[in-house]
């Protein structure tokens, strides 16, 4: 299997457009209740790129997948923590993908300067808590009823990785961007 990632272009945000669809419309993964539109996602995306990378994998040319980081909190005191989201093509579930991509996009943090990451999971949901875990990620809080979705409520936990040693240091590497 060959899996190629990289920085996301404009011709993506379809396949990125019609997987979130298949989350959204199908699983509380994803707690939209409408279709998202290509140009939707893209839009936050354009404002935010420089700081906040996206990937896409593919494998053997296929759209397989995309990782995303993004605003955690909207203050300047938060701006060293990034909010992660991965979503997999399903028949790629299992085979590596989203451990490799997660990886890029999380060496990619590291290498801008950011300090912590975290990542928010609809429970229950083994295989995101298994990869999530698998790349050093540690729970660090759970939500009971944190949303509503296909009549039910649904558990959300969330997952932290510290991306740098430096808890009592100097504070950041570079200013953010």
């Amino acid at each position: 299997m060959g899996v190629e990632i990289r920085r996301v272009q404009d011709a993506d945000f379809e396949a990125i457009a019609a997987l979130t669809n298949y989350y959204i419309l199908n699983t509380p993964i994803h707690f939209g209740s409408e279709p998202a539109k290509a140009e939707d996602l893209r839009a936050p995306w354009v404002k935010t790129r420089e700081r906040y990378p996206f990937l896409v994998a593919s494998v053997d040319g296929a759209f397989a997948g995309y990782a995303k980081a993004g605003v955690w909190r909207d203050r300047a005191a938060y701006s060293w923590t990034a909010e992660v989201g991965i979503y997999i093509e399903r028949a790629m579930q299992g085979r590596g993908v989203g451990k490799a991509l997660y990886g890029a996009l999380l060496d990619g943090l590291r290498n801008q300067g950011f300090h912590s990451v975290i990542g928010g999971i609809t429970l229950p949901n083994e295989a995101s808590v298994r990869l999530h875990e698998s790349l050093g990620f540690h729970k660090v809080s759970h939500v009971k009823h944190g949303g509503w979705k296909f009549g039910k409520w649904h558990d959300v936990g969330f997952w932290q990785i510290m991306l740098r040693d430096d808890e009592h240091g100097a504070g950041p590497i570079a200013p953010p961007a």
